[in-house]
C-alpha cells in the first residue's frame, strides 16, 4: 500500500500540475523564437524548404535560448517572471523576500533562468506531446483494425499488438502516462530547487531588504512607544481622577468638579496624541506630533495632583537652555515615570519629581513608595524599555529599580553636543 502511494504521489500532488503548466508555458514562448532562428539558418540554402541539418538545428536552439534569456531586460518581463515562478513553481523561492530593485549582478542569473525555463519547457512540451499521443494510440490498440503509426510517420511507430498483447496495450499506455508524470514531477522539483539560486535575492539584496524591514519596524516601534507613553499616561490619569471624583462627589463637590475638568483636558490631549499617531500611519499625512517639552512639566504635575496624588516638583535651571529634542524626551521620561508611580505606587503616598538643568546636561529623578504587589516588577515593562531606548539614543544614562520600599528612576541626558 505504501508502495502504491509512493508511485502515485506525483499524480496526487498539485505541485506537479502547476509546475507542468509552468514548463509548457515556457515551451510555448520558446517556439516562435526557435522558428525564427530555424528560418534564419535555412536562408542561403539551395533548398530553403528542406529540412535543417542536425548541427544547424542545435545551433538554432542554442541561439534561440540565448536570445530568449536577454528578454529579461525588457520592462515588466522580470516582474512577470518572478510572479509566475513563485505562483506555479513555488518551493523555497516563495519564502524569499521580493526585491523590487535588485543589484545589477542579479540580471545575468535571471537571464539564465529565463533561458532554461524556455529551453527545458520546450523539451518537456515536446515529450508531453509524444508521450500523450503514444499513450492514446496504445489505449486504442484493441480497437484498431490495421497497424497504427504516429501521425502517419515513423517517429515512434507502433504496430497494433496482436493476441493477448493487444488487450494489454492500454496498461502500457497508462504506464507511459505515469512515467511522463514522474518525469515532469522530477523536472519541476529540480526547477523549484534551482529557482532560489537564480531568482532569489543575492546576499547584498538580502541585507538591503533586512535593513529596510528593520527601518520599517523601527518606525512602527517609535509610534508604539509614543502611543504607549502618551495615551497610556492620559488613560491612567483619567482612571485615577474618575475614581477620586466618585469617592468625594458628595463630600467635596469642588474637588470633584476639578477632577472632571482634568478628565476632559486629558481626553482632549489623548485625542490629539491619537490623531497624530493615526496620521503618521496614513501615507502622505501632514500630521505632526504635539511637541510637549519641559515647559509643560508643571502642567503634567498639576494634572497628576487632581487625581489625588501627593506630588512635589523640585526643579532648578531654565528649560530654555535645553535643546528641543532633549526637552521633548525629558518630558516623555517624566510623563512615563509619573504614570508608573500612579499605577504601581502606594495610593496617596508622596511622589517626588526632581529636575536639575545644568550647562551641558540635565538630571531627572522620580521617587515613590511601591505597593507590595508591585515590588516584583523590578525589571519593568514596555514603558521602562521605551525610556531606556529614548535615553540611549541621546547618549544618556538611566537607572531604575527598587531601593528597599522605594522605586527610584534617575536619568541623565547630555546635550552639549546637540545644542
Amino acid at each position: 500500500m505504501d508502495l502504491l502511494r509512493t508511485i502515485t504521489a506525483p499524480l496526487r500532488s498539485a505541485d506537479t500540475y502547476r509546475r507542468w503548466v509552468h514548463l509548457v508555458l515556457g515551451g510555448a514562448l520558446f517556439v516562435p523564437v526557435l522558428v525564427a532562428f530555424l528560418v534564419l539558418f535555412s536562408l542561403g540554402r539551395s533548398d530553403p524548404g528542406g529540412s535543417v541539418s542536425t548541427t544547424a538545428g542545435i545551433l538554432a536552439i542554442a541561439a534561440a535560448a540565448v536570445t530568449a534569456g536577454t528578454a529579461v531586460l525588457l520592462p515588466g518581463v522580470r516582474t512577470q517572471q518572478h510572479a509566475l515562478t513563485r505562483t506555479l513553481v513555488g518551493g523555497p523561492l516563495a519564502d524569499d523576500p521580493v526585491v523590487p530593485q535588485p543589484s545589477g549582478r542579479a540580471r545575468p542569473r535571471e537571464a539564465v533562468w529565463l533561458a532554461l525555463h524556455l529551453l527545458v519547457g520546450f523539451g518537456v512540451s515536446f515529450v508531453t506531446m509524444i508521450a500523450l499521443t503514444e499513450a492514446a494510440l496504445l489505449a486504442l490498440a484493441p480497437l484498431a483494425q490495421e497497424p497504427v503509426t504516429l501521425i502517419g510517420g515513423r517517429l515512434w511507430a507502433l504496430d497494433a499488438p496482436t493476441g493477448t498483447a493487444r488487450w494489454l496495450a492500454p496498461l502500457l499506455g497508462g504506464a507511459l502516462v505515469l512515467l511522463l508524470v514522474h518525469l515532469v514531477a522530477l523536472v519541476g522539483a529540480g526547477a523549484a530547487r534551482l529557482a532560489p539560486v537564480l531568482l532569489g535575492p543575492s546576499t547584498t539584496d538580502r541585507l538591503a531588504t533586512a535593513q529596510a524591514r528593520a527601518d520599517r519596524l523601527e518606525g512602527r516601534d517609535q509610534l508604539a512607544s509614543e502611543l504607549h507613553d502618551s495615551i497610556g499616561h492620559a488613560l491612567s490619569v483619567v482612571a485615577l481622577q474618575a475614581g477620586a471624583a466618585a469617592r468625594v462627589l458628595d463630600d467635596d463637590p469642588a474637588f470633584a468638579r476639578r477632577a472632571l475638568g482634568a478628565i476632559a483636558e486629558q481626553a482632549r490631549i489623548a485625542a490629539a496624541e491619537l490623531d497624530h499617531v493615526l496620521g503618521a500611519l496614513r501615507e502622505g499625512s501632514s500630521s505632526t506630533a504635539p511637541q510637549r517639552t519641559l515647559h509643560e512639566l508643571p502642567t503634567l504635575v498639576d494634572t497628576a495632583r487632581t487625581a489625588g496624588a501627593e506630588l512635589t516638583l523640585d526643579r532648578s535651571g531654565s528649560p530654555e537652555s535645553v535643546p528641543p529634542a532633549v526637552s521633548r524626551e525629558a518630558y516623555r521620561l517624566a510623563q512615563e515615570g509619573i504614570t508608573n508611580a500612579l499605577r504601581h505606587g502606594v495610593e496617596g503616598a508622596p511622589i517626588a519629581v526632581e529636575l536639575r538643568i545644568e550647562d551641558r546636561q540635565l538630571h531627572l529623578r522620580i521617587t515613590n513608595p511601591v505597593a507590595p504587589r508591585s515590588r516584583r516588577r523590578d525589571a519593568g515593562g514596555l514603558g521602562l524599555t521605551n525610556m531606556r531606548e529614548r535615553v540611549r539614543v541621546l547618549g544618556g544614562d538611566l537607572e531604575a529599580g527598587l531601593d528597599h520600599d522605594t522605586w527610584q528612576l534617575a536619568a541623565t541626558l547630555p546635550y552639549g553636543a546637540i545644542r
